[in-house]
């Protein structure tokens, strides 16, 4: 293949950036200033191009360093990986956090979507853009979800320079975001994760027992209450025997697709083909999702250890850990943890003396919510565009890079402490027969008390509210995100399980649960989903491509028209939907229309 290159030359910063993590250029093939080498052919292509996968970090190299990505920086990336410019390119213009254009070195991150919307972020936005015009240093940007949601609205600011500098904002007045994109290091602390966890030090937890109990930065202190336990049980069993357990406990995915993780792990782990890996999706980014934003900043060292547990029973020896972007104090509080827990024997060579070698990389998206699709996160890993792959073959098949692969979300594998701990027929025993074990749902909108709640399967959809103190004027609840569906005010009683969602026709998801009264617009909440589906469509499959956009084109005739107008355009969306359902390639496409559905075959809307 021959790789055509561009004249523009990176600036200093620029090469230092990609410098510092692929180490200096070795020949001129690779950008190094020496006049005698000769350029027609290149050194080392192959070992290049078995780094392909340091597409995505090397992007963010010269991002975080100067804020935008210039030609050059992308021409000198590119050279050092020798990967093809313009497929380069193609990456670096999928993510939303990249910019190819110049552009001030400080982006503030502007949450527009559904709980932010409704707590006031047009106010918001309006109010910083103001403040914040040509001239200023500062790039507002209106975005999607920012998984702050029980701070709504939120803003994010980010600097770069070396080293890159961010502060949040949440909930947002004028003022404070303002003040977090002009001076990041002088914005205040963001509060303690345990701010984020209503029943925080309350007994009976599972999942979030440690949040606001620990240290987060402290092994010591994870160690002192219950840390670790579940791994050395796990080496008493076996990886056969884990994968027993974790089977006969009835747990299944907690992302969305309930598919059961017994299952996966055995899949993945009797496949000849080697290395296996295990990959953990922690790239939430399902509007009005947080829970394991809260998991990671609050008790990190237990998403270590279950990442270890996977690997150990499904034959892998690296774990990938692929984190949202927007995740600023994750990405600093898990970067400790794992050092921590190499210097300390639970990571590396030899965990806990066991003679079993596993060590985790982070690798961090950029604005893409298509990466929380497990194959499309795996192409973002190898430094593709991250969209979908077909299926079959499946995961535990053909994964990442080709090989068996394990995927699970951060609340997923969490699940799989106090099942090592408690025992499987303990776990199982919680919940219900079907929906084993305890559940987190992500409660944000018209409540006195939003945040991460804790119940077992089962609890109805009323009892949760109750706990979060929902107001009064219930209007709808949004189940499951963008991607969930509506229910109306007197449908409380739905009980929180995966067959119980199903059988009142709705859909349980990722655990959202977000309140709205009458003083949010329903029209415009449609809208903003249907504009956050257009948006995120990676594109790839005609269905989801032109459908999305179809839709958020009829719901704008649609709040301006009544009467057989109006008609038409519900029948048009109609059929665009079912097309979307039936033929789009992943699940982003295939829900895109469900919201806007149940709204207006459960609420009424637009009638």
């Amino acid at each position: 293949m021959d790789l055509h290159f561009g004249d523009s030359k990176p600036t200093d910063d620029e090469r230092a950036a990609v410098d510092a993590l692929l180490g200096p250029p070795e020949s001129s093939w690779e950008g190094a200033d020496r006049s005698d080498a000769d350029l027609r052919w290149a050194r080392g292509g192959r070992e290049a191009r078995d780094r392909r996968d340091l597409l995505l970090p090397g992007l963010h190299a010269i991002n975080d360093r100067v804020g935008w990505i210039s030609d050059g920086a992308l021409g000198y990336l590119c050279r050092r990986l020798t990967v093809p410019p313009a497929e380069a390119y193609g990456v670096a213009t999928f993510y939303a956090m990249f910019s190819v254009k110049p552009r001030p070195a400080t982006v503030l991150h502007v949450c527009t979507d559904l709980a932010c919307a409704a707590a006031g972020a047009p106010e918001l936005c309006a109010g910083v853009e103001e403040r914040l015009g040509p001239g200023s240093g500062v790039s507002v940007q209106r975005g999607p979800c920012l998984g702050l949601c029980e701070r709504a609205p939120a803003a994010l600011a980010i600097r770069a320079g070396d080293p890159v500098r961010t502060a949040v904002s949440a909930p947002a007045t004028v003022e404070e975001a303002v003040l977090a994109a002009s001076a990041p290091d002088s914005a205040p602390e963001e509060p303690p994760a345990a701010r984020a966890v209503p029943q925080a030090g309350q007994d009976g937890l599972m999942l979030l027992h440690r949040v606001g109990v620990v240290d987060p930065a402290s092994l010591d202190d994870y160690r002192a209450h219950g840390g670790c336990t579940a791994l050395r049980r796990a080496f008493e069993l076996g990886p056969a025997g884990v994968i027993r357990e974790v089977t006969d406990s009835g747990l299944v995915g907690r992302g969305g697709a309930a598919f059961p993780t017994g299952r996966k792990w055995q899949a993945t782990a009797s496949r000849p083909d080697r290395p296996h890996y295990l990959v953990c999706n922690a790239d939430e980014s399902e509007p009005g999702t947080f829970k394991d934003r809260v998991l990671m900043e609050g008790d990190p060292y237990a998403l270590i250890e279950a990442m270890t547990i996977a690997g150990y029973a499904t034959g892998a020896h690296r774990g990938y850990l692929y984190l949202r972007g927007e995740y600023p104090r994750a990405l600093r509080r898990l970067e400790h943890a794992l050092a921590q827990a190499r210097a300390r024997g639970l990571l590396g060579e030899d965990v806990l003396g066991q003679g079993y070698a596993f060590d985790i990389e982070i690798r961090r998206g950029a604005g893409a919510y298509i990466c929380g699709e497990e194959t499309a996160l795996f192409n973002s890993i190898e430094g593709y565009r991250g969209e979908p792959r077909s299926k079959p073959p499946f995961p535990v098949e053909k994964g990442l890079f080709g090989k068996p692969t394990v995927e699970n979300n951060v609340e997923t594998l969490v699940n799989v402490l106090p099942i090592l701990t408690m025992g499987a027929p303990a776990y199982a025993a919680i919940g219900t027969g079907r929906s084993t074990g305890p559940k987190l749902f992500c409660v944000s909108g018209a409540v006195d008390r939003p945040g991460v709640y804790e119940v077992p399967f089962g609890a109805t959809l009323g009892e949760v509210l109750a706990l979060a103190g929902v107001r009064d004027g219930l209007r709808a609840v949004l189940l499951g995100g963008a991607a969930g569906g509506f229910v109306r005010a007197d449908e409380l009683d739905i009980p929180l399980t995966f067959e119980g969602t199903r059988e009142a026709g709705t859909t349980l998801g990722s655990g959202v649960v977000m309140a709205f009264d009458d003083s949010v617009p329903l029209p415009r909440l449609l809208l903003r989903i249907a504009e956050f589906f257009r948006d995120e469509s990676c594109g790839q499959c005609v269905p989801c491509r032109v459908g999305t956009v179809r839709q958020e084109e009829a719901l704008h005739r649609i709040a301006e028209r009544t009467g057989a107008a109006a008609a038409d355009d519900i029948a048009l969306l109609r059929e665009v939907g079912r097309a979307m359902r039936d033929a789009s390639i992943c699940g982003l496409g295939q829900t895109a229309w469900n919201a806007v559905e149940s709204a207006i075959d459960r609420l009424g809307a637009y009638a």
